[in-house]
């Protein structure tokens, strides 16, 4: 009765978008209203950053059952949104009544659609990891359309989307996808690997590649720190979270410093989202070297954080959610890399040998 509840509410209460380019000299301005609903800051940080858009400042409010954020927004050049086809799908995105943003499920694995298999991996980081996987994929007849892969903390995840190929279709083989499975996490484990590579058959539907990766690694534990991980890093360089109680307001207060990048806003909410925590209010500033964030949280149960235990754990996921997408060698390497076939996995053979190790991946 209280979800029909809601969606009769909703239905009543449409979202509605109000973008605007007079209000600021700087950058786009995009007003959303809409009844509150957990998860939503996600949905609308989502369409956003999927269209390469730059949020350079944002304020959130969803006190008291309704939603009501502003968030100013940039091109990829630093310039204003002016294109009205543009303009005009995100206001049609946001004002529709769908679910942009897939629950969070915690099984890694295959999953079979209608144009291609996704294959979800985690296990241990080492170099030469990802070259092994579309190896083994190639000798299994499996194209590589895309792929992606983070590493953090000496552990890895990937999203490969794979035809056959001989049909360019998706495999739907159980038994084929059985040996998949197997022969990948053969490859996946590694020496004195205290945590198993994982890979298990994940159940159909919409998956957002990037949160996908967020929940495999937050699932695989990449918070926790590795004194290995740390060793020839510049401590100084790593962000700065702090977690407080606003004890006058019954919230939990966090903020967080660190080096400005694309989607960094879209990181954080993601991992709080997924940690089941609701944003009532919160700001976020962007400079030209440093991004500042606070929010005024709660756990969805309606309560503050009640233990030193949680807020370290909070500190940590949400370092690690700041970290995972930053690359440790060059700025201008990519985190997606699309391969297809046998040249191309002796072409990365070669190329590049050693780039899993280092936690970074092949351009475009």
């Amino acid at each position: 009765m209280d979800d029909e509840y809601a969606k009769l509410i909703r239905r009543m209460n449409p979202p509605r978008v109000v973008i605007d380019n007079d209000a600021s000299e700087e950058a786009t301005v995009i007003q959303v209203d809409s009844v509150n609903k957990h998860g939503i800051l996600l949905e609308v940080v989502q369409v956003l950053t999927d269209m390469n858009l730059v949020i350079t400042k944002a304020y959130i409010s969803s006190d008291g059952g309704w939603f009501m954020d502003v968030f100013n927004v940039v091109d990829g050049d630093g310039n204003k949104i002016r294109d009205k086809g543009v303009i005009n799908y995100i206001t049609k995105t946001l004002e529709s009544d769908a679910s942009f943003v897939p629950s969070m499920r915690g099984t890694v694995g295959v999953m079979p659609s209608e144009d291609h298999t996704s294959i979800e991996l985690s296990g241990t980081d080492r170099p030469g990891l990802l070259s092994e996987v579309c190896a083994v994929l190639a000798d299994l007849h499996c194209n590589v359309v895309n792929a992606e892969i983070w590493t953090h903390n000496a552990r890895a995840a990937a999203v490969v989307h794979v035809t056959d190929d001989s049909t360019g279709c998706a495999i739907e083989d159980p038994n084929r996808l059985s040996k998949i499975r197997e022969l990948l996490c053969n490859v996946l484990k590694g020496n004195n690997d205290l945590k198993t590579a994982k890979m298990t058959l994940s159940p159909p539907g919409f998956t957002h590649r990037e949160r996908r990766l967020h929940q495999i690694m937050f699932a695989d534990r990449d918070y926790q720190r590795v004194e290995r991980a740390e060793l020839g890093k510049d401590k100084s360089s790593r962000p700065h979270v702090t977690v407080l109680d606003c004890i006058e307001k019954d919230y939990t207060v966090i903020t967080m410093r660190s080096k400005d990048r694309p989607k960094l806003l879209f990181d954080t909410v993601c991992t709080l989202t997924d940690m089941q925590y609701v944003v009532f209010h919160g700001v976020v500033h962007t400079g030209r070297m440093e991004a500042y964030q606070e929010y005024y949280i709660r756990h969805v149960d309606g309560l503050p954080m009640s233990s030193d235990a949680e807020r370290e754990r909070v500190i940590q996921c949400l370092e690690a959610a700041i970290e995972r997408r930053a690359s440790e060698v060059s700025n201008w390497l990519s985190q997606e890399y699309f391969v297809s076939g046998d040249l191309t996995v002796v072409m990365l053979k070669h190329i590049f040998p050693h780039f899993v190790g280092t936690g970074a991946s092949t351009p475009h």
